[in-house]
């Protein structure tokens, strides 16, 4: 099943993504985890937090349906040694806003980086993301 919105539409859903990011006084951010995504929000279990990067505040812009993330904080110390396999975004009281894929610079992912694996201790920087509503 396929969807197609009005851009007015696409860009109101998008936006309330960025106000849900943006909820709280501090900025959100996003979780990097390696493993299967658990059921979208669901504990975390066996899955290894890798590191965290939190998002600007504002978190970014909606044009046309299309939220594009502003910068994002590199973590500048790992947690641990894994591949980088999805996230969880979350505001900045740590209220679940929406699980997401991760991929290199050059795939379809709503993250993007220039490698999945990740160093305990190393830098992990995300180099771009965003999220397309419906047939943006």
């Amino acid at each position: 099943m396929s969807l197609s919105f009005a851009t007015t539409l696409r860009s109101v859903r998008a936006t309330a993504i960025r106000d849900a990011l943006d909820a709280a006084a501090t900025p959100g951010k996003f979780l990097l985890y390696d493993g299967t995504q658990p059921a979208t929000g669901a504990a975390i279990t066996t899955e290894t937090l890798i590191g965290t990067c939190v998002l600007s505040k504002p978190c970014g812009t909606v044009t046309d349906g299309v939220l594009s993330f502003a910068a994002i904080a590199d973590d500048p110390v790992a947690d641990a040694t894994g591949t980088i396999g999805w996230a969880r975004a979350v505001d900045g009281d740590d209220v679940f806003v929406m699980d997401m894929s991760c991929g290199v610079t050059g795939g379809t992912e709503v993250l993007l980086f220039n490698t999945l694996s990740a160093q305990a201790g190393g830098v992990i920087q995300i180099l771009g993301g965003s999220i397309a509503e419906g047939n943006a």
